[in-house]
């Protein structure tokens, strides 16, 4: 792997702007021989199953389906082949944590970040590899860490929300925290016009301000693209208020007050989360998982085959 830098054209504009509007950044990494359709294949046929998600969602326009499925026996070349013909994506998660290659781009990547943005630190990170549809779509969500989209092969766009309600309400981050789903947010079509809308190109990363609600299209090509997310202390703070809160209002009834991440009633808040997060009650909130309903067809690469449903 080469050392040169990750950031192409990073100014002082960029330095400015990182975590507070959504800006656009030149990178290199779509040139690493990790991302060549070769290296992405062999990737995906020793990638563990318990670290990726084979999803099916529905047509641009179309309502919301999210169905959960396995690649099955396919090679990794037959795997891409069948995403490429619809209505697929690929998240190989936590790839940073499988394939050393990976951990190295982006820790170079982030101390290019801490080198440029003054106080900004990402003690807490990791990636995820995403290969998806010409036609796959993700639904409007927020996300509880930092994030950063890097796009390697083929064009999306991308619509990126404020931050603010009603786009997000603090009840909807305790929902993410204490159920850990993200897409279950509301969302209605007008939003669009106080969206900030990007198409990412190979070579573009896409950075936004903490928990700005999002969604993202492909443009008619199959694309590779990597995400990132990272946690620094105020993130981690603020992610145990969110899950505090979500008990407090779910469990106790309570419709929280502050939303201090530090002080007697953050601390408060901290020690009753850390008593309560393993226990059978918030176990059971979280137990509703999607079924893994189907797999890749095996002879007519780009269609699938239902499972038999769990008795």
């Amino acid at each position: 792997m080469t050392t040169s830098k990750i950031f192409a054209n990073w100014d002082a504009t960029h330095s400015e702007l990182w975590s507070h509007q959504p800006i656009r950044l030149e990178h290199t990494m779509h040139r690493q021989p990790a991302f060549s359709m070769d290296d992405l294949a062999r990737l995906i046929e020793s990638y563990p199953r318990e670290h990726y998600s084979l999803v099916k969602t529905g047509l641009k326009g179309s309502s919301r389906v999210w169905r959960e499925g396995e690649i099955g026996k396919l090679s990794g070349r037959e795997v891409i082949e069948a995403i490429s013909r619809g209505g697929l994506w690929l998240n190989l998660r936590n790839v940073t944590s499988i394939d050393r290659r990976y951990r190295d781009m982006v820790d170079r990547m982030f101390a290019e970040v801490a080198a440029k943005v003054p106080g900004f630190e990402a003690p807490t990170h990791q990636a995820g590899i995403l290969i998806s549809s010409p036609d796959a779509q993700v639904y409007y969500h927020a996300d509880l860490p930092g994030q950063g989209l890097i796009q390697i092969a083929g064009r999306k766009r991308v619509y990126v929300y404020p931050n603010t309600p009603p786009f997000i309400r603090p009840e909807h981050l305790e929902d993410i925290a204490l159920f850990d789903v993200e897409v279950d947010i509301p969302y209605h079509a007008w939003y669009d016009q106080h969206a900030q809308v990007i198409d990412l190109e190979p070579g573009q990363m896409l950075n936004w301000p903490l928990n700005a609600p999002h969604r993202v299209e492909n443009l008619g090509v199959v694309n590779v693209s990597m995400t990132v997310s990272y946690v620094n202390d105020d993130i981690r703070r603020a992610q145990i208020l969110h899950l505090a809160n979500g008990m407090l209002r779910h469990r106790f009834g309570y419709t929280p007050k502050s939303r201090n991440i530090r002080g007697p009633a953050f601390f408060a808040k901290q020690v009753m989360q850390k008593l309560l997060r393993d226990g059978k009650w918030v176990k059971r909130e979280r137990s509703v998982r999607r079924p893994i309903d189907f797999r890749l067809d095996e002879t007519d690469l780009g269609k699938i085959v239902d499972l038999p449903k769990a008795a």
